[in-house]
């Protein structure tokens, strides 16, 4: 088969090498039991729920790949999704790029997911990769913001009061989410490019922002939402037992 007759091959790289301090002592936040069976498997299953991905990689703690392929291997996943565990960095950026690494030459589409990110829907999933496939270098899922968002001047204490220097127009915002999906050649070389100028992005489309390639936006889901604290996992529970009790998931 030639390389123009190849079907494109989407992979997921999903950084979990975090320790997840904002939900107290204990596991790396990944780790974390969500019903019974660890965030990151709910998040690798929410990805490999897609048809259309066909390798996930998972970024461990870097003393912990051979506990998270441990994990993987004793939790089902569907028979046409390949997995690869490889060790992660200091930091998300640094993980992320070595999840890249890892990756097969003949995949054309990545999608970078949270591992905080257990219950994102297929439906959202596989609009990110759509995108991606339709043409958009960069996809991110999004939902609009519900609350006034104020721009302030940091305290220079934690707690004091903080003074208000803008107040952004709320119809232009937007409440970013993952999976974020990209182009492979264009998130390389955001990689790259960011690596070299020393400059930071709080998530993988900032870092294709800085390169002036134009970032699309889908329509988000509310289950997508970020476990980081306590209360998230009671929230997530919920969800979870609502699933069961209407999908029987």
């Amino acid at each position: 088969m030639t390389d123009e007759a190849r079907p494109p091959r989407t992979a997921v790289v999903i950084p979990a090498a975090g320790r997840g301090v904002r939900l107290g002592p204990g596991a790396p936040k990944a780790l974390r039991a969500l019903n019974g069976t660890p965030m990151l498997i709910h998040a690798v299953r929410a990805m490999a729920a897609s048809r259309a991905v066909s390798l996930v990689v998972v970024v461990a703690p870097p003393d912990g790949a051979a506990e998270v392929k441990n994990l993987l291997d004793t939790h089902a996943l569907p028979e046409r999704t390949d997995y690869v565990v490889v060790p992660g960095g200091a930091t998300r950026q640094e993980s992320v790029h070595l999840g890249l690494q890892a990756l097969p030459e003949d995949i054309t589409a990545v999608l970078v997911h949270d591992a905080a990110r257990p219950l994102v829907p297929v439906d959202t999933v596989d609009a990110v990769i759509e995108a991606v496939r339709d043409g958009a270098v960069a996809v991110v899922p999004a939902l609009p913001v519900a609350d006034t968002v104020k721009e302030v001047e940091p305290a220079e204490k934690p707690g004091d009061p903080e003074q208000v220097v803008a107040t952004p127009v709320r119809a232009r915002l937007r409440a970013v989410q993952t999976p974020q999906g990209f182009d492979r050649d264009t998130l390389v070389n955001a990689h790259a490019t960011v690596a070299l100028t020393g400059e930071g992005a709080t998530d993988d489309a900032g870092m294709v922002e800085k390169l002036g390639a134009p970032v699309a936006v889908v329509p988000g889901h509310e289950e997508a939402f970020k476990v980081t604290r306590p209360l998230d996992l009671v929230l997530a529970e919920a969800v979870l037992a609502r699933r069961r009790a209407n999908d029987g998931f």
